[in-house]
């Protein structure tokens, strides 16, 4: 087992390097003008300045997080044309006009492809009303049902979700999907390529979607030539460009495989063989999966479609995906998978995250690899251990970014003085995203707690209760407790005051990274 360093096939790091170059010089080149003209009229540093302040005025209008907003409000007024500029390229999360109004066109024609039925809410309503109201949330506002009949099976290794996703894979008759944030054209990733390959040919419809930023690092654009020639449809979301492009901040973080429409599977893991100990660059990498096979896969379907044609419109009919009979299971529970896109303006992820805290009666736990979390986040997690809720997290205990991995630090001693408990993952880097409660409610998905995953980037996640895959979820939490360091105390200690300076610093800049 290989135990350091990235795969040698070819990467696109060059590629990133000449584009970030390129937006850098533009950024430059548009400075230097602004701050030329400056020095030689009085009006138009004038109306610099009032433009600055108009931007400030309607960033503070915006209905996005405070926390969000304020980094981006100080930088624009202490240095006007470099905080707008950098605004204008990475601080928007309502990207362009051009990729608004293409969603909302497919969102108009998968439309009424999903719907509630009522007879399944009124079930969910007689047996507990707290979580009938967040599942109708997502029904209602997300467009997202809650779906019986439904059968889930949890994967606490991501290495077992994958060999089940092979598995599932190799007994495909119509269509395989899937989409990823980061796909590896390695060891991981051989075995679905043969799998992928063989199917095409024997007809079976083939896509695949892979994020151009998270895949950078790993596979170029010769991988979609490669995969088209043998017969796999491939697509990549959001290609970098070397032009300041307000879009480019606003990634496909989602981790999806739907095989014809009857299973599905999703979660924290991307085809990447760090995800599956292959690799080990940061210690032993945790991270955890769903398995859904009936009546709910519709919805994972319905939002893989929705990217596939937003990318670039193709398909005609998207009922051909849809099966008319679904495998019928015995299942117990309740399931409901949903997306969240930084489209709409709802942070639909975060929202989910908040409900379940504030159904919380006993306990809650959450796992994630980052902790950067909004004041209306926080303040719940408070309220919760305040109320008596055994609340805990689990973060990382050695960092894949070290920034990130202080900055999340920096949030430690105000959930601590509140009651909650922290847990750093000793053995290495614990990526998965997910949460359970009280032994009803989990959560399973690709929605980190910070910033980027809550408001800029495109999500998706399970939403289960009463399911027996609950219980099992809890028990992974029970098992990766035991695999932790319990750093509540440490934080409860007076900090020296350069320390509190440089957190208060990252604290500030935190939502910005």
């Amino acid at each position: 087992m290989r135990t350091e360093g990235r795969t040698e096939v070819k990467n696109s790091v060059g590629r990133l390097i000449f584009v970030a170059v390129s937006v850098l010089v533009q950024v430059g080149w548009f400075l230097i003008l602004v701050l030329r003209l400056n020095e030689y009229s009085a009006g138009i540093s004038i109306a610099s300045g009032i433009l600055a302040l108009c931007a400030v005025l309607a960033i503070y209008g915006k209905r996005i997080n405070a926390a969000y907003k304020m980094p981006w409000i100080m930088l624009i007024l202490a240095f006007p044309v470099l905080g707008l500029s950098l605004y204008l390229l990475a601080g928007r999360s309502g990207v362009t006009r051009r990729m608004q109004k293409r969603f909302a066109q497919i969102d108009a024609e998968l439309d009424g492809l999903l719907r509630q039925d009522e007879e399944v809410m009124e079930r969910l309503e007689r047996q507990d009303l707290t979580a009938a109201n967040q599942a109708r949330y997502l029904s209602c506002r997300g467009g997202y049902p809650v779906w019986q009949d439904t059968d889930v099976v949890f994967y606490a290794d991501a290495a077992d979700g994958l060999a089940a996703q092979k598995e599932a894979m190799e007994k495909a008759q119509k269509f395989i999907f899937m989409e990823y944030h980061a796909i590896e054209d390695a060891e991981s990733f051989e075995g679905i390529r043969t799998i992928l390959a063989k199917k095409a040919r024997q007809g079976v419809e083939v896509r695949v979607i892979y994020d151009d930023v998270g895949s950078i690092g790993f596979i170029n654009p010769s991988f979609i030539r490669r995969m088209e020639a043998e017969g796999i449809a491939c697509r990549v979301f959001n290609p970098l460009m070397p032009v300041a492009n307000v879009f480019m901040n606003n990634r496909d973080h989602r981790k999806i495989t739907v095989i014809d429409g009857q299973v599905g599977f999703t979660g924290g893991y991307n085809l990447a063989d760090e995800y599956f100990n292959l690799t080990h660059p940061y210690g032993h990498w945790k991270d955890t999966g769903v398995r859904l096979e009936g009546d709910a896969v519709q919805s994972l379907t319905v939002i893989f479609l929705e990217m596939w044609n937003a990318i670039r419109k193709t398909d005609g009919d998207y009922r051909d995906y849809l099966p008319k009979a679904v495998c019928r299971t015995k299942a117990q529970g309740f399931v409901q998978p949903y997306a969240d896109s930084p489209l709409d303006g709802e942070p639909t992820g975060e929202n989910v995250y908040m409900n379940v805290i504030k159904g919380a009666q006993r306990y809650v736990y959450f796992t994630t690899p980052y902790l950067i979390i909004s004041d209306e986040m926080g303040r719940e997690l408070g309220l919760a251990a305040k109320r008596g809720v055994d609340v805990r997290i689990i973060t990382p205990g050695i960092p894949d970014k070290k920034m990130v991995f202080r900055a999340t630090r920096s949030y430690y001693a105000g959930l601590v003085r509140d009651g909650v408990r922290i847990f750093e993952y000793t053995p290495g880097f614990i990526h998965a995203k997910q949460c359970v409660s009280d032994d009803r409610i989990a959560t399973v998905g690709t929605i980190n707690l910070d910033y980027r995953s809550l408001y800029l980037h495109f999500e998706n996640g399970v939403w289960m209760y009463g399911c027996s895959a609950v219980g099992d979820v809890k028990k992974d939490f029970e098992q990766t407790f035991l695999a932790c360091e319990e750093v509540t105390e440490k934080y409860k200690s007076r900090r020296t005051a350069s320390l509190r300076a440089g957190q208060y610093l990252l604290r500030l800049i935190s939502p910005l990274l």
